[in-house]
């Protein structure tokens, strides 16, 4: 496998904030904590070291293993959890919707990332220990978003009316599938074994969250991966006296309100808009906002309410059924963790950026924000297909019209620039225009005009001849064209669209070798493997 990087803003794909971000725009300095630097990890551990109990790492200890009880726990995970107990241990943490066998590529990328800085860590700090933390997104309740997989470019989507956590849910039905991925995997041993996988763990599981434990457990186990579902009673009663707050102060809401417009008067997007009362009511098959109206508290699209002592009462007595949303989860994260450093996706810091000020509000560490790693993972012919053809890589970012004319004017056997025309015309209207000063004012408009009229028509032709040439060059335009669409499937980078297996068909687990060893985490720049 070879490997060549992009700096982030030559690739098109990532947003203005995420971009000042990396490049260490000072405006954004009071948006996070420190940098996303090595350099910057000593001070983060003790900070943390000094806000986090051995209360509560035995409380998150006791509760990984319970968590973990129906599945063998590799020596380096079990380690890992024992270690959390000690104060000189620290999470490395990323998270990620339940999505239907992993989704997309970049769950790879993300738990790979956690996984190689932990291991960083860990060389740089002896006497500490660091821990790669996967979160499982169990309390979400989006199941559109999650409930299929892209493979060969066809949907393979979990038909089923779903209300509530999506963790919760039953993996009924999800045999059905076996027939459809046993046709596309195929019989080779690479193809029977994603077989297996799948149907270990969706038929072997009962709930969804079960299910994503088994299957991130059984592909980074090894290295030490430590699975974490927060839709946990006894890890909520930690949670407690910030709910509290949050439903009688609207704390969260005015902190966040207040660096929301701060970031949107930057000229940033808002990523995700804050409510008075960020966080959900939750029971199987339900989760709905709470909302709160003349002092009474209403669950959403039902009939129950409360008054605040009775919503005191329940959340004492049933911490589970307070859900944080995706702006209160990060606090709560960072309250049960003994976490350094977040990593996740560009869309994901936009909003860690807006909890800042949130977070001194509550005295709670605000840790190191790092964008994942990015990859693009272009298979060895189709790397030779582009040598062939004399395309770089990097300009098949462009736009797919982009990159169609920038690709005729290079096999062009003729010129397609006008350029030296307009200079000629320009420099026979500058004598027209020494001539019109000699006489009548009025001629000048009209040599303007007549100017204007010539390089509109020098530009018209320009167009016609490109189109001439585009169609005279379809054949070639249509094998970049396909070669594009094919790693950039439906104009979006391949790592939010794709899923893991078709690569592991053909490498196996090589693949996930050869990524771990490739990917730095603490390179700002997007990956191109060759593979």
């Amino acid at each position: 496998m070879s490997v060549i990087t992009l700096p982030y803003s030559e690739t098109g794909y990532f947003s203005t904030l995420i971009c000042d971000y990396l490049e260490k725009d000072p405006a954004l300095e009071g948006f996070y904590h420190r940098e996303a630097a090595l350099s910057s990890f000593k001070a983060q551990l003790e900070e943390k070291r000094a806000q986090f109990t051995t209360d509560q790492r035995k409380v998150l200890a006791t509760r990984l293993l319970t968590q973990y009880k129906d599945l063998p726990l590799s020596q380096a995970t079990l380690s890992n959890i024992d270690m959390l107990k000690e104060s000189n241990s620290f999470t490395i943490t990323t998270g990620h919707q339940l999505n239907l066998f992993s989704g997309p590529l970049y769950f790879l990328y993300k738990i790979i990332s956690v996984i190689n800085l932990a291991e960083t860590l860990s060389a740089t700090h002896p006497n500490d220990h660091f821990i790669p933390v996967f979160w499982m997104a169990t309390e979400d309740h989006d199941f559109e978003e999650i409930n299929y997989f892209n493979l060969f470019g066809k949907k393979v989507a979990w038909e089923k009316t779903s209300k509530g956590a999506v963790g919760r849910m039953a993996t009924e039905g999800l045999g059905d599938l076996l027939p459809k991925l046993k046709e596309a995997w195929g019989e080779s041993d690479t193809g029977r074994k994603l077989l297996s996988l799948f149907s270990e763990a969706y038929t072997q599981h009962p709930t969804l969250a079960d299910a994503t434990r088994f299957l991130a457990n059984a592909l980074f186990g090894q290295y030490g991966l430590v699975i974490i579902d927060g839709d946990d009673a006894e890890l909520k009663k930690q949670f407690i006296p910030y709910v509290e707050k949050e439903l009688t102060q609207n704390q969260s809401f005015r902190h966040i309100t207040e660096t929301t417009r701060k970031l949107t008067d930057l000229g940033y997007p808002e990523q995700v808009h804050p409510r008075e009362i960020n966080l959900f009511y939750l029971k199987d098959g339900l989760r709905e906002r709470i909302i709160e109206r003349d002092g009474t508290y209403f669950i959403n699209e039902t009939r129950q309410s409360f008054n605040i002592e009775e919503l005191r009462a329940e959340l004492h007595a049933h911490p589970e059924r307070f859900s944080p949303n995706a702006l209160l989860r990060p606090l709560y994260q960072e309250i049960i963790l003994p976490n350094l450093c977040y990593v996740g996706g560009g869309g994901e810091l936009a909003y860690w950026f807006q909890l800042k000020d949130y977070f001194d509000s509550v005295k709670i560490s605000f840790p190191i924000l790092l964008l994942r790693n990015s990859v693009l993972l272009l298979p060895k012919q189709l790397s030779e297909k582009l040598t062939r053809m004399n395309v770089p890589i990097k300009d098949l970012f462009q736009s797919p019209s982009a990159l169609r004319t920038k690709y005729t004017h290079q096999l062009s056997n003729i010129e397609i620039d006008f350029s030296p025309q307009r200079a000629h015309l320009q420099q026979q209207f500058k004598e027209l225009y020494d001539l019109a000063e000699k006489t009548d004012a009025s001629f000048i408009g009209a040599v303007a005009a007549q100017e204007k009229k010539q390089l509109n028509g020098l530009d018209h032709l320009e167009k016609r001849l490109l189109k001439a040439q585009k169609r005279k060059l379809e054949d070639a335009l249509y094998r970049l064209s396909t070669l594009q669409s094919h790693l950039f499937p439906q104009q979006s980078l391949q790592e939010r669209h794709t899923n893991f297996s078709e690569f592991y068909l053909a490498h196996g687990e090589n693949l996930l070798f050869e990524l771990k060893e490739k990917l730095d985490p603490l390179r700002p720049e997007f990956t191109i493997i060759t593979l």
